[in-house]
């Protein structure tokens, strides 16, 4: 199960960091993943994504292939990894990948859910935000792939469906959690999938990251790897 390798490794990779400059001399063991993975602070990554106006023309979700098969190796689809490897409490899986039990922590929201299909696979940068953002230049396997992406465990989040509808396409300009201790964690998602996959972002876009970044998420680390 792909995600499950990458859980610890979040935007916000505050262990992270001390741990590899601490240990130079057992570079050999670090995974791959994280010996490609770029650190900043937050500032710092806000500061590196390209600014640009955003053009929706053509957009169709169908554009974005998902969900795909995922990880062949388990049978299950890429909205069931997500659940597996973000479960408090892990369910049964049963023939064809299907879940009962378990339990998940919708950190948007900070909800308690027990029911799998009261949770939405959200995608980090909706996929019209993505479109907009530069993904219409792109061909429609890497389309599918950041629709899939599995690479990062950041780019989709297991949350409650309301919240979802709440967020539909917007960006932090235009939307944030209602929890407010999950706003850092956010921002500092959204600016790890954006560089992640050299997406832009607009001018009020931008400003709101700044605000963000500069104000109550100051302390906040980003470590992001680039997507193939």
């Amino acid at each position: 199960m792909i995600k499950n390798l990458l859980r610890g490794f979040g935007a916000l990779s505050l262990a992270v960091v001390p741990l590899i400059a601490s240990a130079p001399a057992q570079a050999a063991e670090v995974p791959e993943s994280l010996r490609a993975a770029r650190v900043a602070t937050l500032a710092d990554a806000v500061g590196l994504v390209p600014v640009e106006d955003e053009n929706r023309t053509g957009y169709t979700p169908a554009a974005f292939k998902h969900w795909n098969s995922g990880d062949l190796a388990d049978g299950c689809d890429t909205r069931n990894e997500v659940l597996l490897a973000e479960a408090t409490t892990a369910p049964a899986v049963a023939s064809g990948c299907k879940l009962s039990g378990g339990s998940w922590l919708s950190y948007y929201d900070g909800q308690e859910v027990t029911d799998p299909g009261a949770l939405t696979i959200d995608h980090m940068v909706p996929l019209a935000e993505a479109w907009d953002s530069g993904a219409s230049a792109w061909m429609a396997a890497r389309r599918e792939a950041y629709a899939n992406d599995q690479g990062s465990a950041v780019s989709l989040a297991a949350v409650t469906a309301r919240t979802v509808r709440q967020k539909a396409d917007q960006d932090p300009a235009q939307w944030l959690p209602p929890a407010p201790e999950a706003h850092c964690r956010y921002v500092g998602e959204w600016v790890t999938t954006k560089l992640r996959w050299q997406l832009t972002a607009d001018t009020t876009e931008m400003d709101a990251l700044k605000v963000l970044a500069e104000g109550p998420c100051e302390d906040s680390i980003v470590s992001y790897t680039p997507a193939p």
